[in-house]
């Protein structure tokens, strides 16, 4: 992680108990941050940028916004993230996202009956997700429940995991642009928060090496590979490509 400062805080003052806990967990001070505060609000835990100008705060939300849309008006197995995860009548398996971030694929994974397991490296992410998770329980328990919380190198955990994951899915963070306007804010954050994004080549490998049927990697619809190793197959939507590495075929369980 680059130099960065984070500190917690509680802007209700009801939940600076459970901000004192996180504190201690993540080894972060309490009280105002020049840079970054993870804060505890009447709802909810979100992270926030201190600097004139800044996006507004960052948080996970599986209930309303863009998940519910999506969930509602997404496209099912239709879509083309289903049909690269190989989703089918009757075959429902289980995935890695070795790259969760704030967890909005994975939640789709969730809604179309997919056992997932989320791969988050970064503490603070991960904290922003196990709360999103949380308050998802509260009308949205039987997805929220597909959904299982890792805080984790992906690389180093894929190399050792003697479970093997049917699909391991990939999406790399893209390297920064000069433009930072034209980036949505959460990748703002990220790119400040996380720094520079790791070489993908050695994920890939790992999660080839460790998935059972296949490894797909979203990328930008013009990109170029994540290694000189060429996808079995690509999947295409409007402005999103979907490098399909199969590695044996799905079956119906």
């Amino acid at each position: 992680m680059p130099h960065t400062t984070v500190a917690i805080i509680a802007s209700n003052p009801t939940r600076q108990a459970e901000a004192d806990r996180l504190a201690k967990c993540l080894a972060l001070p309490c009280g105002e941050s020049p840079q970054f505060n993870l804060e505890f609000t009447d709802e909810r835990l979100q992270l926030c940028l201190n600097t004139p100008g800044a996006p507004g705060p960052v948080y996970v939300d599986f209930v309303g916004g863009k998940a519910a849309h999506r969930r509602q008006f997404g496209g099912g197995r239709n879509q083309p993230m289903a049909r690269a995860l190989g989703l089918k009548p009757g075959v429902n398996p289980h995935i890695f996202d070795a790259t969760a971030g704030l967890g909005r694929d994975s939640f789709v994974f969730a809604t179309l009956g997919c056992q997932v397991t989320m791969l988050e490296q970064n503490p603070i992410i991960a904290a922003l997700l196990e709360d999103g998770l949380q308050r998802g329980q509260s009308s949205l328990a039987e997805i929220c429940l597909r959904m299982t919380l890792i805080n984790a190198d992906s690389t180093e955990y894929l190399r050792q995991c003697s479970e093997k994951p049917d699909v391991i899915y990939l999406d790399p963070m893209y390297p920064h642009r000069e433009k930072s306007a034209l980036v949505k804010k959460e990748m703002r954050l990220f790119q400040l928060l996380l720094g520079e994004p790791a070489d993908s080549g050695d994920l890939l490998a790992a999660a080839l090496n460790c998935a059972r049927k296949r490894v797909v990697v979203k990328r930008p619809k013009g990109a170029k590979l994540i290694s000189k190793r060429s996808p079995t197959m690509s999947i295409s939507s409007k402005n999103t490509r979907y490098d399909v590495y199969v590695i044996a075929a799905m079956h119906t369980k």
